[in-house]
């Protein structure tokens, strides 16, 4: 920045024994800092001074293109993050969350200074950014704070600006289709299957949090086996059908994604398909006050876990702000967790699975795997 080099900003946070550092989601950017009671408003300082004033030298640009490259090739080295990208492209073909997160190679390649700042003045506007705060923060403070370093942002944009190339706020939709890349040399297949879930403030959003929590995950080299509570997890442990499967729920601003990640080997991929499309058939009618009532308590075991330190309630009240547009106290949503019935489970399960389309990627050992017709055939 004018006021700051990298070097300057790299010293001062470091005297201040403090953190900086930021992250990408495929619809948040997150900054923040973490320091001690009496720099908070320094912190402010700097925060305000990387995002309003940055130079983006172009040197500065290229050494972080180098960077960004690198991380794209560690990405597609984990099967896991390459099925879930893949996924995500053909479950929402055509819009923005289609896209992965570092972006195509090529963009990477040509972006240039103008480009980050073109973006930066037509998507870093004061509606569309929360500031948020957890720990020894006064919140009259932080409020003032925000106002003297952020009060100048922009509120909206002019009709020239939201005509351009830069601003691209399209709505996600869920089409489905399948991905299917196959080696021959690879004896594992990993594979996610997935079906359109429910936005954040869907009505489902929580009965579909239950139903993750109810499905399970299993893991060969954990155990647990045969004493398994979860249907279908029993069934793959017991006929030894993949070494792990995961479920999970991904809620975004209009959408979301229902589904599960597995790793089998490849001569097992059709009994695995043939069990995972069997027991989601019969959830919509076999979840019982039992497996609801367990997947309240775990349910609310995970979330306080995931609130635990400041930085995790920070990020969680930001993303809150921003989806919900209000804070959402823990015993809130725990009382929206307890008023849940064995219904509203089954009536999620009945909109996520019965004779609807699904989305499906899969890499490695695949010549055993059922076609998309059967999957959609067989997990109504």
């Amino acid at each position: 920045t004018p006021r700051r080099s990298q070097y300057d900003l790299e010293v001062e946070i470091e005297n201040m024994g403090g953190h900086l550092n930021a992250y990408t989601s495929r619809e948040q950017t997150v900054y923040f800092a973490k320091v001690f009671e009496n720099d908070v408003g320094r912190a402010m300082d700097i925060l305000a001074d990387i995002l309003l004033r940055s130079k983006l030298d172009p040197l500065a640009v290229g050494r972080e293109r180098s960077v960004i490259l690198r991380e794209m090739e560690e990405v597609n080295k984990n099967n896991e993050e390459l099925v879930l990208d893949h996924l995500h492209a053909t479950a929402f073909q055509g819009s923005g969350l289609g896209r992965t997160i570092l972006g195509p190679e090529s963009n990477i390649r040509k972006l240039t200074r103008d480009d980050l700042r073109a973006y930066i003045e037509t998507h870093y506007l004061a509606p569309r950014m929360v500031i948020a705060g957890a720990g020894a923060v006064d919140h009259a403070k932080l409020c003032d704070l925000a106002e003297h370093y952020f009060g100048g942002l922009k509120v909206e944009l002019n009709k020239e600006e939201i005509e351009s190339d830069a601003v691209c706020l399209d709505e996600g939709k869920f089409l489905g289709g399948e991905v299917r890349i196959h080696f021959n040399s690879d004896p594992m297949a990993h594979m996610a299957l997935a079906f359109e879930g429910a936005s954040w403030t869907s009505e489902y959003a929580y009965p579909l949090m239950l139903l993750q929590t109810i499905i399970g995950s299993y893991d060969r080299l954990s155990g647990g086996g045969k004493s398994l509570t979860s249907q279908l997890c029993y069934d793959v442990a017991a006929n030894e059908l993949a070494n792990s499967i995961s479920t999970f729920n991904t809620c975004y601003k209009d959408t979301g994604l229902f589904g599960l990640y597995a790793v089998v080997e490849r001569e097992k991929t059709h009994a695995f398909m043939q069990c995972i499309t069997n027991n989601l058939a019969q959830l919509v009618n076999y979840v019982t006050e039992e497996d609801v009532e367990r997947a309240k308590i775990a349910l609310k075991a995970t979330m306080l876990m995931g609130l635990d330190g400041n930085t995790n309630v920070c990020e969680d009240i930001g993303r809150q702000l921003l989806t919900y547009g209000r804070r959402m106290t823990p015993a809130e949503i725990f009382h929206r967790i307890e008023e849940l019935t064995v219904e509203d489970v089954r009536a999620a399960a009945y909109k996520v699975f019965h004779d609807k389309d699904h989305a499906m990627a899969a890499i490695g050992g695949l010549e055993g795997l059922p076609s998309y017709e059967w999957i959609r055939n067989n997990s109504c």
